[in-house]
């Protein structure tokens, strides 16, 4: 047993209160931006303002210096001159340097240079994509931090940016930070940057990018809350020389009152509320949205027919169909009060016959009782059949019109003609 005791190895002394010294592989390297930042600010002095030079500086130094560690302090430089500290000022004690954005002419052409340095790198080092996009939302954030001159640079080169895709939409979010758009920097800033993304594109391309993400139905959102209307909007990009991204505003808001309009309509049929409600809530609303009577009546035929599982068979959905519109023809004569609005009626009814092939000999029957029931009149239906109808299902229409057309040209024979069209 002692001789046991004794060939039992002593303990071990504990680790607490001592430092090894770590191998040289598993040292993490020290994160120093200040070091990067001198060797690209040294590189831009010696390259001086041609962009050129610059662009090539940028594409060789990638190879040397880790952009992907230190790209916010790359873009930093690149468009304030120094690293940032939070807020958007420029330290005091930092090295800066003049080949940047920010020192640069305030002028299209010398932002259209800079966007093409921007461009150059970001397609030499794609990782730098997502760095990119991250830097522009943080200078956004930034922009209170910055003079005039300075924000005016950075939207038109974010204009411009946005115009060739290497920015996404998507960064605007910034705009609505609460401080900026209560200022009033985030609709002067917009002013700068759509005139710039609609210089290098057009107001279609601008709005195919905004409804990409989502933003489509944002912009009023740059203003307080109590100014977000579509005047106020309209006013203020007016006066700014961007009257087309007015209309597209203004437009915007029409689709989605009328979306929001189509929506109530049809709830209110489902529950059966009385004619004379829903023909003062489309009234309200179309005064309130500026929606026109040839809008609404456009509407109201799509919500009528889509309350119905109509018949499959063809001989029987006409009967169905005059027996539906019978009940409705009060609600939509209360809209056809314009000729405009009939013959706008009248093209949606053969749009409609022609798209859905059950339809197609019902056209006329329908027409026949919306003249009964002076939803549409002689006139309207007269410039349809000679001029003014659709090329869809355009032969048959006119034949099954032809014989109704003739009498109405006759009309002083009487209504008792009339009642054999509709039988």
């Amino acid at each position: 047993r002692v001789s046991f005791m004794n060939n039992q190895k002593p303990q071990k002394p504990t680790l607490s209160g001592q430092r090894f010294k770590t191998r040289k592989r598993d040292e993490k390297e020290r994160f120093d931006p200040t070091q990067f930042q001198d060797c690209i600010i040294q590189g831009l002095t010696e390259t001086g303002t041609d962009l050129e030079a610059v662009a090539k500086f940028l594409d060789a130094s990638g190879a040397k210096l880790d952009y992907r560690r230190y790209a916010e302090t790359l873009f930093d430089i690149l468009v304030a001159g120094g690293m940032l500290a939070p807020g958007g000022t420029l330290a005091d004690d930092m090295t800066r340097t003049n080949v940047c954005v920010f020192a640069a002419q305030e002028d299209l052409e010398t932002m259209q240079a800079f966007a093409q340095v921007f461009n150059k790198l970001i397609r030499r080092y794609k990782y730098l994509e997502k760095g990119f996009e991250d830097e522009v939302k943080k200078l956004l954030l930034f922009l209170k931090g910055f003079s005039e001159s300075e924000r005016n640079k950075l939207a038109m080169l974010t204009g411009i940016l946005l115009a060739n895709g290497t920015l996404n939409a998507s960064i605007l979010n910034s705009l609505y930070n609460e401080n900026l758009v209560k200022e009033g920097v985030s609709a002067a800033f917009a002013v700068k940057l759509f005139k710039s993304w609609i210089n290098e594109k057009d107001i279609n391309a601008v709005a195919v990018s905004l409804r990409k993400v989502n933003m489509d139905n944002r912009l009023m959102e740059l203003f307080p809350a109590n100014k977000q209307s579509v005047e106020h909007f309209s006013k203020y990009f007016t006066e700014a020389g961007l009257k087309e991204l007015s209309e597209y505003v203004r437009n915007q808001q029409s689709i989605g009152a009328r979306k929001e309009l189509q929506k109530e309509l049809q709830e209110q049929m489902s529950r059966g509320d009385p004619f004379k409600d829903i023909i003062l809530y489309v009234k309200e609303e179309m005064k309130k949205n500026n929606i026109s009577e040839q809008t609404v009546v456009t509407i109201i035929w799509s919500s009528v027919m889509s309350t119905v599982e109509w018949n499959k068979k063809e001989e029987l959905v006409a009967e169905q169909a005059i027996k539906h519109l019978k009940q409705y023809s009060p609600l939509l004569a209360a809209f056809t009060t314009q000729g405009q609005s009939e013959l706008t009626l009248l093209l949606k009814i053969q749009e409609y016959c022609y798209d859905n092939i059950h339809f197609m000999k019902a056209f006329q029957k329908i027409v026949v009782l919306f003249y009964k029931a002076e939803v549409l009149s002689e006139e309207p239906i007269l410039k349809w059949y000679k001029d003014a109808h659709l090329a869809k299902g355009k032969s048959v229409f006119l034949e099954q019109m032809k014989k109704f057309v003739e009498w109405l040209k006759n009309a002083e024979e009487g209504n008792q003609q009339l009642c054999s069209y509709v039988e």
